[in-house]
């Protein structure tokens, strides 16, 4: 996918301030004089310091009983599924409880809580006892569940990122400092570390099983992303959010060669293939299938449970979604809402499919997802997240803004777990790594140089209030939730101008690249 650098003639310009031209080529130049895979090692072992010492902080729930938080979910999953058969995960029964934290991800996140289950039970037994490890928090119990997560990231997601790198800049073009800057913005993801290694979860598996099918694509082993995207369904189901985007540049690709029937073909077998062989414990019966399938919608929450920033939430101070309609109207209206969000998107990867635009085609419905869908929760902007640090040296600018106001729209979730230094310290240094380069942009930003220049800094001005407001002032007793729903509507305002900044970026490469053909074929 790497493409050869432009002249456009334009200057270097600066979005986001810096130390000057040239400091932070200095540092890159510096760090990769000896050879890029050097460069890209000592940036990975720095990332995963940065993990560990974000994992030092607290966590979801921590202390606070009955239930504790997504710390004691992900245990209590290793608790079921070393205790019981596989038979048993999803259903209700005097041994499982699915009132307490009862599953309610795909199969393979279960076999990933077995896996790390067993390695809890060698080495304390206590902590996956069935019953009596309910809110167990000892020093080695919780160093242990740090352990699994920071090991799933360091054997899923960074090899991933590494093989994403090297497909994509596999015809060279760029220097070495871009290559390894590049690998600093996927790996210092600051929102997935956050909620990985702070709040605690496992999304480090199943964003790293999606990166791995991008590069797939990237290295035209189609066959191979299907079988990593098609894993990476079946560890979160939020994993759909790049489904679109997947599907049609694929049917895209398939289309423009010689026998497409085929081609679809080999696609779904493949598909329906990986999917068989992680269900295959459920396909004994109708009644499995659809007892796992129940436990992955959750419906019944309604169409947003707390304050998250995308379309249902935002609108419903005006508009009272929950009383005004019943579950299956919202049903219709999200999916149609979503559809149609991202459908311009996925009609151009159909008509078009291209490495870039693809790229394009996963932040756009992912993002599109996140605003219309149903049930979003605050930590579902990881997956837009994802895509917009693939495209961090095509689009330095949109990664730095959207992981700006996905940081902000987590915050009270944040706040809440106590991780506001892992924060602090986290947003820094990110911003600190993306400043080191300047942000090339050409002559089409050149123009409206000051009125971006006055719009960002009164953007960013805004955000840092919202923060010092929400950390310093107690909320009106009529209005306790006045705060968070001013963060809410505030990222959502500039998700939906960023999403449709990415959509205008796409079209731009969809004309860009028929004009190129047009004036090949004129040659001809």
């Amino acid at each position: 996918m790497g493409r050869k650098k432009e002249d456009t003639g334009a200057k270097d310009v600066d979005l986001g301030g810096g130390s000057g031209p040239g400091d932070g080529d200095d540092v890159w130049r510096w760090l990769t004089h000896g050879g890029i895979r050097p460069a890209l090692t000592c940036v990975a072992v720095f990332a995963i310091l940065v993990r560990a010492a974000v994992a030092l902080h607290s966590y979801s729930g921590a202390g606070t009983p009955p239930k504790y938080g997504d710390f004691e979910a992900q245990r209590h999953w290793m608790e079921i599924t070393v205790n019981l058969p596989p038979g048993e995960w999803y259903r209700n029964s005097s041994r499982n409880d699915l009132s307490y934290w009862g599953l309610d991800y795909p199969p393979l996140t279960a076999y990933q809580s077995y896996v790390h289950g067993l390695v809890l039970k060698f080495l304390d037994p206590s902590s996956v006892a069935l019953f009596s490890s309910r809110g167990y928090e000892t020093y080695l119990g919780k160093l242990l569940m740090r352990w699994t997560v920071l090991s799933s990231d360091v054997l899923v997601f960074f090899p991933a990122a590494f093989w994403f790198l090297s497909a994509y800049w596999v015809r060279g073009g760029r220097s070495r400092c871009e290559m390894a800057w590049h690998m600093a913005m996927v790996l210092f993801n600051p929102g997935l570390i956050l909620i990985d290694h702070g709040h605690f979860q496992y999304n480090c598996i199943s964003l790293g099983l999606t990166v791995g099918a991008v590069a797939s694509i990237l290295s035209q082993k189609d066959l191979i992303a299907c079988v990593l995207f098609s894993l990476a369904l079946n560890h979160k189901q939020m994993s759909a959010y790049f489904a679109p985007a997947f599907f049609c540049h694929l049917l895209g690709k398939s289309l423009q060669r010689n026998n497409p029937i085929l081609e679809v073909l080999k696609l779904g077998i493949v598909v329906i293939g990986t999917f068989s062989i992680v269900w295959w414990p459920y396909l004994y019966s109708s009644d499995a299938i659809l007892q796992v399938l129940s436990r992955l919608a959750p419906f019944e929450r309604g169409i947003y449970e707390d304050y998250v920033a995308n379309f249902w939430c935002a609108t419903s101070i005006l508009i009272k979604w929950k009383r005004l309609f019943t579950t299956p109207m919202l049903k219709v209206f999200s999916l149609t809402s979503t559809l149609s969000a991202c459908l311009p998107s996925m009609i151009m990867q159909i008509y078009s499919p291209s490495s870039q635009g693809f790229l394009y085609a996963l932040f756009n419905s992912s993002l599109s997802f996140y605003l219309f869908s149903f049930q979003v929760h605050e930590k579902s902007i990881l997956l837009p997240l994802l895509p917009a640090s693939l495209l961090a040296v095509d689009e330095p600018s949109l990664y730095k803004w959207f992981a700006y106001y996905a940081l902000l729209s987590m915050f009270p979730l944040l706040l809440r777990d106590g991780l506001v230094l892992a924060y602090a310290a986290l947003s820094g240094l990110f911003f600190l790594l993306h400043q080191t380069r300047w942000e090339r942009r050409g002559a089409r930003l050149a123009k409206s140089m000051t009125l971006y220049w006055i719009s960002t800094k009164f953007s960013l001005c805004c955000g840092i209030g919202l923060h010092l407001v929400y950390l310093t002032v107690p909320p009106p007793e009529k209005y306790p939730f006045l705060f968070e729903a001013l963060i809410m509507i505030f990222c959502f305002s500039h998700f939906v101008l960023l999403v449709a900044y990415a959509h205008k970026q796409q079209w731009a490469l969809l004309k860009s690249s028929k004009s190129l053909k047009d004036s090949e074929k004129k040659s001809l």
